[in-house]
């Protein structure tokens, strides 16, 4: 049975809300992953501390090919990430949840892709529709149930970290077209989309980016919106993984046909 992975952090995931839990480490071609694997409602559901278990990764030293291989090796064809953001749309405040449709990538120093030759030869990844439209909207759904203020689409700034970003560098970001900004969508979109898997990311909006707050942006205020949203995101995922037939097949699963699939 295919199994459904969340990536997220450590405010994300509560032991009490699955059965069967264990904790498990697997080795990959690009390192050692730590996960936790139980059920819900019968499916099974894998998830990986992007951070670490205790918070200890930063945003560009993240071993994002070691984390979507080894989902893929357990079984993941659904994924459903989590991120903290800043805002950069006046529209899009503090407390709201945002479905990334869309992202552009200011990384620098990041492996994007599992295609570098070699014994997986080079490919170009199709990315007009990164983030799964079908998952995006079980996620709209359920959120609007469960009455939370969520946003399908909206396009997602990704810095290299971990510093937050200056007055002039979000300025840039607005006119280019940016909603929100992060640090670690990329390049995990990328990497489970070329390993076929249905990605979609929930954005919690914590705070305004840097010279749209009127005050200077701590992660103390990052981590403290964090929580107050918490229960809220821990439901959205839950209504999310109950309404998702793992059974589905989606554009996104046979992302890499042409190159002859995905193959581990």
């Amino acid at each position: 049975m295919s199994a459904i992975g969340v990536i997220g952090g450590t405010g994300v995931y509560d032991p009490s809300i699955f059965e069967n839990i264990h904790e498990e480490s697997l080795m990959t071609p690009y390192g050692e992953i730590d996960y936790v694997q139980g059920t819900y409602h019968g499916k099974t559901v894998i998830f990986v501390a992007r951070h670490g278990k205790d918070h200890t990764i930063p945003p560009h030293k993240i071993n994002y090919r070691a984390n979507i291989w080894g989902l893929k090796k357990l079984g993941v064809t659904f994924i459903i990430s989590t991120t903290a953001v800043g805002s950069l749309n006046e529209n899009f405040k503090p407390g709201h949840f945002v479905l990334t449709d869309q992202f552009l990538d200011f990384t620098k120093n990041r492996i994007t892709t599992f295609y570098e030759g070699g014994d997986r030869p080079v490919a170009h990844l199709d990315v007009t529709n990164p983030y799964c439209p079908e998952l995006r909207d079980i996620l709209q759904k359920v959120g609007a149930e469960q009455g939370l203020t969520i946003h399908n689409g909206g396009t997602y700034v990704c810095t290299e970290g971990p510093r937050f970003e200056t007055p002039a560098e979000i300025k840039m970001f607005h006119m280019l077209g940016g909603d929100t900004v992060g640090m670690t969508n990329v390049p995990e979109v990328n990497l489970a989309n070329e390993a076929e898997m249905a990605y979609a990311t929930i954005s919690m909006i914590t705070n305004y980016a840097a010279g749209i707050s009127e005050s200077a942006l701590t992660h103390g205020e990052v981590v403290e919106m964090m929580g107050d949203m918490a229960a809220q995101l821990k439901a959205l995922i839950l209504g999310a993984i109950d309404a998702i037939d793992v059974d589905a097949r989606y554009d996104a699963h046979n992302r890499m046909q042409e190159y002859g699939g995905f193959k581990l």
